[in-house]
C-alpha cells in the first residue's frame, strides 16, 4: 500500500543500503566501456559543505546515468590529507592539553595526527552517502596512504633526476601562524580598512629637506633598501643619486630611478623593501639591491629591525607610527582600503617571505598541458574557462613545493655534514647512491639528515588520477590500463591552475596521456545575497541538516535547479523546498495512477491520441536531455525533466486521461501511462535517485536484486511532429477558454458551448473529446461566419464562446463601453502625439515605432471591444 505523503526518511537509508549490499556501485575491469570519475579528494578533517555538496550531486548524476547507459561506471572516492589543515587542528589539540609540538617532536606528532585522522577522517564520506553518492567505496583511496606515499615520493625523485626540481631561495606566501609557505590558492584575498601613513624621510646633507612616501605598512621601514622615483618626474629629478635616512633608525639609503614608479599615484615615491614585497623584490633584483629580512617566522620583529626586537609586527606597527609621530616624521594618516592576502587555513595575514624552499620548474612541464586543452582534446566546459586556463600556463611560476609541517609527504632529500643533497626514496638508498656516485664507502646513514620540510599537498593530488589506479607502483596494471584516462573531472573554476592543471602536466609527463577528456566546472555556491559562504557570516547552511529537513532528492534538485556550469549559484533554502516539493508532486501523481481502477473495455480516441502525443513528447524530451547532458548543461537537463513531469504527464497527460470520478480506466492507458511512469522515473533517477527507486520498484512486481540504478536508461524514439503540433493548437485553444472563463468569473464546473470557425474542420475533430474533457465544453460547432459569444484567434482560427446565459449582460455591456471609451481615449492621445511633426522628426526611431505600435494595438482592441458589444446585442 503507497502511503499518502512521502517520507524521505522512510526510504533513503532502505534503498543506499539495498544498493550498497548488491554491490550496483562495484566495478572491475570487464568487456564494457569504462566511464571513470575520481572525486576531488576532500580534505580528510573537513565535514560537507554546500560546494560539497553540488560538486557531488553533479558526478553523482553523471556517474548513475552512464551506469544505466550499460557503461562500467567507476566512481572513485577518497580524501586529501591536508597538510596545513589536519596539522594546525593536531597542534590546537595537543595545545589544550598542554602539549607542545616541539616538546614531543616529530615521530610523536605524527602518531597524534593518524590517530586524529582514524577518528575524525572518515566523516565527510560517510555524510556522502547521505547525499546518494553512489561511489565504490572499496576503492577508497587516501593521499598518505602507502601506495600513494610513495607514488609521491617517486615523483619527486624522477623530477629531481630530470632537473626540473631544484633548491633556492625565491619569495613565498609566508603564513606566521602556520609558520609555513602557502600556496597561492591557500591565499584568501579580502579588502581592508587600513591606514596610509605619509612619512618623511630626511635628505642625507641637506638640512630640512625631505622626501615623503605613503604606505600601509609602517613596521616594515627598517627593511627599506632603496627610495625610488620615476626618472621623468619634474619634482625630484634634483634628488637623483642622493641618500635619504630611514626615520627612527638613520640608516642611509639611495634614491634610484625607474619607470615602475607611477608619477601621478600617492606621492610619486615608492619606499623598497626587497624582503617584503614581492614587486619590490624584484625592483631590488634590478637594481641590485640588498634584502634585509627584518621578521622572525611568527610575524615578530628580528634583530636587523633594531627597533621593537620581539615585537608582533602589528603591534610594532602601532609602537612605530607612535613614534614617528612623537618624532615629527609622520606627515598625516588616511582611511584606506586595500587588498590583502589571508591564510585559507589559519586566517592569519599572509607575508610575501624570501625562503629557501623547494621548487618545480613548469615551463617546459606545461608546456604539453597548454597545448592539449588549447586544441580541445581536453575540453573545459564551459569553454570560456579557456581564456584563464591559457593565461596561467602560458607564463607558468616556478612551483614552490616546499611546506615547513611535519604532517604529509616528507621531502626525500638528505644532507651530508658539508651540504652536500642527496635525492633518493629512503635513506638507505641514498646512502647507497652516495657510495656509488661519490665513493664514499665510509659513510653511514647516521651521517645523512633528511630534509624536514614535506611537500604541497597539491604535490599528492596532482597524481590523483593516476595514483588512485596504483599506476606508480604498478605501471602496467589490469585497472589503469582500463580505467585511465578517466572521462569527466568535476571541480571549482578557483582551482583551474592550481589543481586542474597540474594532474594535465603529470598525466602527459607520467603516462604521456591526458588524465580525464572533459573538465566541468561548477560555479561557487553563495548566499542568495550574493555572498560567499562562510562561518563568520553565519550564512551557510548545514548540508546534512537539510537533507534531514527536505530529503536528499530534494535537495540534489534544489542544488541543481539554478547551477549553470561556471556560473555562482544563488543558493536559497526555497530551492530544496521546491525539490521537495517536486518530489511530492511526483508521488502524488503516483498514488494517483495506482489507485485506478482498470477494466478491459478499449481506450476511446481521445485517450488513444493522448497517448501517442506524450510518447511524442517523450522521445522528443530524451533527444534534447542528451543534448543537454552532451553540453554539461546540467540545469538545463533537469529543468527539462521538471517541465516533463510537472507540465506535460501531471498536468496535461494525466488530466486528459483520468477516468471520471470513481471510473475505471481501460487497460490499455493504464499499461500505457505505467509504461510512461517508468520511464520518466529511469529518466529522474541520476538525479533523485531515492525517490525513484521506491517507485519503480512499486511499479511492478520486481525480483530482489534487481534496481532501477542498473535499469536501462531510456532512448528517444521517432517523433510525431504533427501530433505535437495538433496538442499544441489544442493546449492553447483549452487556455484560451479558461482565461474567458477566469475574466468573466465563470465556474470550472459550467458547461459553455464552442464554435469553430476554420478552413480545417478534420485537423479539429480527433481533438473534440479531450477539448470538451479539458476545457467542460458541452458542445462543438463549426460555422462559416461569425458567431455569437466571445472570441479569439488562434493560427487563423477563429473561437466562439457563448457566455450569454452565465453573465449579467447589463453589467458586462456597461464593462464593454467603459473599456472601449477609455481605449479611445489612449488611441486619440497617441494619434496627437503622432501628428506632431516635431515629435516625430526629433524623437529616436525605436520611440516613435513604439508609439506607432501603441496605436495599432489600441485599434486592435477598440475593434474586438466592439465586436464583443454587437455579440451582446444580438
Amino acid at each position: 500500500m503507497i502511503s499518502k505523503t512521502y517520507n524521505p526518511k522512510d526510504i533513503e537509508e532502505k534503498w543506499y543500503q539495498y544498493w550498497l549490499d548488491k554491490q550496483f556501485f562495484k566495478s572491475t575491469p570487464d568487456d564494457r566501456e569504462p566511464y571513470t570519475i575520481v572525486i576531488p579528494p576532500p580534505n580528510v578533517t573537513g565535514v560537507l559543505h554546500m560546494g560539497h555538496m553540488l560538486n557531488n550531486t553533479i558526478q553523482d548524476v553523471l556517474i548513475r546515468k552512464a551506469r544505466m547507459e550499460g557503461k562500467n561506471a567507476c566512481w572513485v572516492p577518497g580524501t586529501d590529507h591536508a597538510s596545513i589543515a589536519t596539522e594546525a587542528k593536531v597542534v590546537a589539540m595537543l595545545k589544550e592539553q598542554g602539549v607542545s609540538k616541539k616538546d614531543i617532536g616529530r615521530e610523536k606528532f605524527i602518531e597524534h595526527a593518524w590517530e586524529w585522522t582514524h577518528k575524525y577522517g572518515g566523516i565527510i564520506l560517510q555524510q556522502l552517502r547521505k547525499l546518494g553518492a553512489s561511489c565504490d567505496w572499496d576503492r577508497t583511496r587516501f593521499t598518505m596512504e602507502p601506495a600513494l606515499y610513495d607514488a609521491v615520493i617517486e615523483v619527486f625523485v624522477d623530477l629531481y633526476n630530470k632537473g626540473q626540481i631544484y633548491r633556492g631561495v625565491r619569495m613565498v606566501n609566508w603564513d606566521p601562524q602556520g609558520r609555513t609557505a602557502v600556496s597561492d590558492e591557500e591565499v584568501i584575498t579580502k579588502e581592508v580598512q587600513q591606514k596610509l601613513s605619509y612619512i618623511q624621510y630626511p635628505i642625507k646633507g641637506q638640512e630640512g629637506e625631505f622626501v615623503t612616501i605613503a604606505t600601509v605598512r609602517p613596521e616594515t621601514i627598517m627593511a627599506d633598501t632603496a627610495i625610488c622615483v620615476n626618472p621623468n618626474d619634474e619634482r625630484y629629478k634634483h634628488l637623483h643619486g642622493k641618500k635619504v635616512l630611514i626615520p627612527l633608525i638613520d640608516r642611509e639609503i639611495p634614491i634610484i630611478t625607474d619607470e615602475y614608479v607611477t608619477m601621478d599615484f600617492g606621492t610619486g615615491c615608492l619606499k623598497v623593501t626587497p624582503a617584503h614585497d614581492p614587486n619590490d623584490y624584484e625592483l631590488g633584483v634590478k637594481h641590485n639591491l640588498p634584502v634585509i629580512d627584518i621578521l622572525n617566522e611568527d610575524g615578530t620583529l628580528n634583530e636587523q629591525a633594531q627597533i621593537f626586537v620581539g615585537m608582533d609586527r602589528f603591534a610594532a606597527r602601532k609602537a612605530i607610527m607612535k613614534e614617528l609621530e612623537e618624532k615629527g616624521y609622520l606627515v598625516k594618516t588616511e582611511e584606506y582600503k586595500s587588498n590583502v592576502g589571508f591564510s585559507e587555513r589559519t586566517n592569519a595575514v599572509i607575508e610575501p617571505k624570501l625562503s629557501l624552499q623547494w621548487f618545480l620548474k613548469m615551463k617546459d612541464l606545461s608546456k604539453p598541458a597548454l597545448e592539449n586543452v588549447m586544441n580541445d582534446t581536453i575540453q573545459l566546459h564551459p569553454a570560456k574557462f579557456k581564456n584563464m586556463y591559457r593565461s596561467w600556463m602560458e607564463n607558468p611560476h616556478d612551483w614552490c613545493i616546499s611546506r615547513q609541517l611535519w604532517w604529509g609527504h616528507r621531502i626525500p632529500a638528505f644532507y651530508m655534514k658539508d651540504g652536500t643533497i642527496i635525492v633518493a626514496k629512503n635513506k638507505r638508498e641514498a646512502l647507497r647512491k652516495a657510495q656509488r656516485e661519490r665513493l664514499l664507502f665510509a659513510l653511514t646513514e647516521a651521517d645523512l639528515t633528511q630534509d624536514e620540510d614535506v611537500l604541497d599537498t597539491w604535490f599528492s593530488s596532482w597524481l590523483w588520477p593516476m595514483s588512485v589506479f596504483d599506476g606508480f607502483k604498478d605501471p602496467d596494471n589490469t585497472n589503469i590500463n582500463y580505467y585511465y584516462p578517466t572521462n569527466d573531472l568535476v571541480t571549482g573554476f578557483d582551482i583551474i591552475y592550481f589543481w586542474v592543471a597540474r594532474m594535465i602536466i603529470a598525466g602527459y609527463e607520467f603516462k604521456g596521456h591526458l588524465p580525464f577528456r572533459n573538465v566541468y566546472f561548477t560555479g561557487m555556491v553563495r548566499d542568495k545575497l550574493g555572498r560567499k559562504m562562510s562561518k563568520q557570516l553565519g550564512n551557510s547552511p548545514d548540508p546534512v541538516g537539510l537533507i534531514e529537513q527536505y530529503g536528499a532528492d530534494g535537495v540534489r534538485t534544489g542544488m541543481l535547479f539554478s547551477s549553470p556550469a561556471g556560473n555562482d549559484l544563488l543558493f536559497d533554502e526555497k530551492l530544496c523546498e521546491q525539490g521537495r516539493n517536486f518530489c511530492n508532486k511526483i508521488w502524488n501523481a503516483f498514488r494517483l495512477v495506482k489507485g485506478w481502477q482498470v477494466t478491459e473495455q478499449p481506450a476511446n480516441g481521445g485517450n488513444e491520441l493522448a497517448i501517442r502525443w506524450f510518447e511524442a513528447k517523450l522521445s522528443q524530451t530524451i533527444t534534447d536531455l542528451q543534448d543537454h547532458f552532451s553540453k554539461f548543461r546540467m540545469s538545463d537537463a533537469l529543468q527539462t525533466i521538471y517541465k516533463l513531469i510537472w507540465d506535460d504527464f501531471c498536468s496535461q497527460y494525466l488530466e486528459m486521461i483520468k477516468p471520471g470520478f470513481e471510473l475505471p480506466i481501460d487497460k490499455a492507458t493504464y499499461e500505457s501511462t505505467i509504461d510512461f511512469f517508468e520511464r520518466l522515473m529511469k529518466l529522474t533517477h541520476p538525479f533523485m535517485p531515492f525517490i525513484t527507486e521506491e517507485i519503480w520498484q512499486d511499479i511492478r512486481p520486481r525480483q530482489d536484486g534487481e534496481s532501477i540504478c542498473v535499469a536501462d536508461y531510456p532512448k528517444a524514439g521517432s517523433v510525431d511532429m504533427q501530433v505535437l503540433a495538433d496538442f499544441d493548437l489544442l493546449f492553447e485553444l483549452v487556455s484560451g477558454i479558461r482565461n474567458i472563463r477566469n475574466s468573466k468569473q465563470i465556474a470550472p464546473k459550467t458547461e459553455l458551448p464552442l464554435a469553430i470557425r476554420t478552413e480545417t474542420p478534420d485537423r479539429f475533430r480527433p481533438l473534440e473529446s479531450l477539448v470538451q474533457k479539458l476545457a467542460n465544453v458541452s458542445e462543438i460547432q463549426y460555422v462559416s461566419d461569425k458567431a455569437e459569444g466571445m472570441s479569439f484567434v488562434i493560427k487563423g482560427n477563429e473561437f466562439y464562446i457563448n457566455i450569454a446565459g452565465e453573465i449579467d449582460v447589463d453589467q458586462e455591456r456597461a464593462n464593454l463601453e467603459k473599456e472601449l471609451e477609455y481605449t479611445k481615449g489612449f488611441r486619440d492621445s497617441v494619434q496627437k502625439k503622432l501628428a506632431n511633426e516635431k515629435f516625430v522628426a526629433n524623437a529616436k526611431p525605436d520611440v516613435v515605432e513604439r508609439e506607432r505600435q501603441k496605436l495599432a494595438d489600441a485599434e486592435a482592441k477598440i475593434k474586438t471591444l466592439e465586436e464583443s458589444l454587437l455579440a451582446l446585442s444580438r
